[in-house]
């Protein structure tokens, strides 16, 4: 009995990361792998996992299918790295049963939407140099968000000056609305492209018009020409 309890003591290491620590959190398998200097997320992580932290290490992009077999997972903290890239399949595999995902504190200027959106996980994107558009106002529309650090979200840089270094939030509270720009641009290109190709259509046509009157007068002038020339034969 006393080595039964003591295997049961003992941190669940066989197939756990070599930089990583595993344990168990109230019956539930953890991982920890927090500060331990890591530029890409481990490969061997236990299939059976529900707590992973990665946070304050040096990853730097999240590639798609990085979780797709923890189907345990319920929270993920990737906050304090160097994150700058995310696949819009990132978190596939994750999305139904993550709880809470803190991509806090990272380098994230922006983020597929598709990345997000699927997600029932509660996010954390504060403290990250945002650029804010289209993509990120419907991320916070629709996503759900950490109410705590929803006002840390700032825009980093922005189409227009005024709205740099201001929560998100705030821009769109005073009625800035980043996707009707973006279809207000798409509708000017259009109209343009449109205009473009309605000039040459009746560039064209009077080019017929013009090419078939000279045609015609030249016939004409050729039909009044044979009476005169029939006359002076007989």
């Amino acid at each position: 009995q006393a080595f039964f309890c003591l295997l049961l003591c003992i941190p669940w290491g066989s197939s756990c990361p070599p930089s990583c620590q595993c344990t168990e959190r109230a019956g539930a398998k953890a991982v920890l792998c927090s500060s331990r200097h890591l530029v890409e997320i481990p490969k061997d992580i236990p299939k059976d996992a529900v707590f992973l932290k990665l946070d304050a290490n040096s990853i730097t992009r999240i590639p798609s299918n990085a979780f797709r077999h923890l189907s345990h997972l319920e929270e993920l903290d990737l906050s304090r790295n160097a994150i700058e890239k995310i696949d819009r399949a990132a978190f596939k595999g994750v999305a139904a049963g993550l709880r809470t995902l803190d991509l806090s504190s990272n380098r994230i200027r922006n983020i597929p939407k598709e990345a997000l959106l699927a997600l029932n996980a509660k996010l954390r994107l504060a403290n990250n140099p945002w650029h804010c558009e289209c993509a990120l106002q419907e991320v916070l529309w629709e996503a759900r968000l950490d109410p705590d650090s929803v006002q840390d979200i700032t825009c980093h840089t922005a189409p227009r000056e005024e709205y740099v270094g201001k929560p998100l939030l705030q821009v769109l509270d005073a009625g800035v609305n980043f996707c009707s720009v973006r279809q207000r641009t798409t509708d000017v290109a259009m109209f343009i492209t449109m205009f473009g190709w309605f000039t040459m259509v009746i560039v064209y046509v009077i080019c017929y018009v013009r090419h078939n009157r000279e045609d015609t007068c030249k016939h004409v002038e050729y039909l009044k020409s044979l009476p005169s020339t029939q006359g002076h034969a007989e």
